[in-house]
């Protein structure tokens, strides 16, 4: 699931303008060329907010004049950098096969605000997605969500804490509409705050995270009501959607362990939930083809009802690039 061009931290707000320009009109090319109507920018929260908006994937042939299933992506960038654009081909590749609608979900990144504006944000863009299923003949009721890293942790919650009160907002002309949503591919996203992302050659829990810090305002240690607030495996119950996660064994940004917290969760409240390692993979190894193959596989079978098999096997990990 190749991300176009990754999206940095720029110098100056005339070269982000540029950029961000350039980023749109590769975004409209690549859709043009397989068949997909792009619709850019539409905002989901009733402010002028750049990041408060999605972007809307339509196949141009569609395989049934039944309403769309939708598979919304939200994106990493340790909740700090990264912006939808970042999900343009995969949105596109969803959106092409002409059975899904894609959505790629902007959000408040947390040098703009803190916690839990990123949940608010994201829980808004899926009600939008409903509030707009007529318009766009998409089907309410088929709403899949998938993210990586960050992004794999907002999906997860967005699974796990459905009509939650808290976690809800107000944002938006849509709160009447449900956040819920129908299945959760989680890419190596952390899923409990309570515990280190990251620990060192000790194996003793790393506290000094900027990402997590930048999130929650202090460590976990520091910020414990809102770590447990903050984490999908808070909010597991038996109403909760169906999982595939995929993370790496020796992942060093978000330990694995935190794969096995949401899996094993899931599991105790019987919810359907497959955990496929990525053997000896790191961070950045959920971008593995087979990872992208098996993620389509899971999203088939649960949202058109496809006849899938979903092999279970760890992936083994793809030699590193030399540097």
């Amino acid at each position: 699931m190749k991300h176009l061009l990754p999206l940095l931290l720029l110098a100056t707000s005339s070269t982000w303008a540029v950029d961000l320009a350039a980023l749109k009109q590769n975004a409209q090319n690549a859709a043009e060329q397989s068949q997909v109507e792009l619709r850019l920018d539409q905002p989901y929260a009733g402010t002028d907010n750049s990041k408060q908006k999605v972007d809307l994937y339509l196949p141009k042939k569609r395989n049934s004049d039944k309403p769309l299933p939708v598979v919304a992506l939200i994106h990493g960038g340790g909740w700090v950098n990264g912006d939808r654009l970042g999900y343009a081909a995969a949105a596109i590749q969803f959106a092409r096969t002409g059975d899904y609608a894609s959505v790629a979900v902007g959000y408040r990144l947390t040098k703009e605000a803190r916690w839990p504006a990123q949940i608010y944000d994201c829980k808004a863009a899926i009600r939008w997605i409903r509030a707009h299923a007529k318009e766009f003949n998409l089907d309410p009721d088929k709403i899949a969500v998938m993210g990586s890293s960050a992004g794999g942790h907002l999906s997860s919650l967005i699974g796990t804490s459905g009509d939650v009160k808290e976690l809800e907002g107000d944002l938006g002309p849509n709160t009447t509409f449900s956040s819920r949503v129908q299945c959760v591919v989680n890419l190596c996203g952390p899923q409990d705050f309570t515990q280190a992302l990251m620990f060192d050659k000790e194996k003793k829990p790393i506290l000094k995270d900027d990402a997590v810090i930048g999130l929650l305002g202090g460590n976990y240690e520091e910020k414990h009501t809102e770590a447990v607030a903050a984490s999908p495996v808070t909010y597991v119950t038996k109403d909760a959607p169906p999982f595939i996660t995929f993370h790496g064994s020796a992942d060093q940004r978000v330990a694995f362990l935190h794969a096995e917290a949401i899996h094993a969760a899931l599991q105790k409240a019987d919810v359907p939930s497959l955990l496929i390692p990525i053997t000896n993979g790191g961070h950045g190894s959920v971008s593995h083809p087979e990872v992208i193959a098996r993620a389509k596989l899971f999203v088939g079978k649960t949202l058109l009802g496809s006849d899938a098999t979903i092999d279970t096997t760890p992936i083994p990990a793809l030699p590193e690039k030399k540097k």
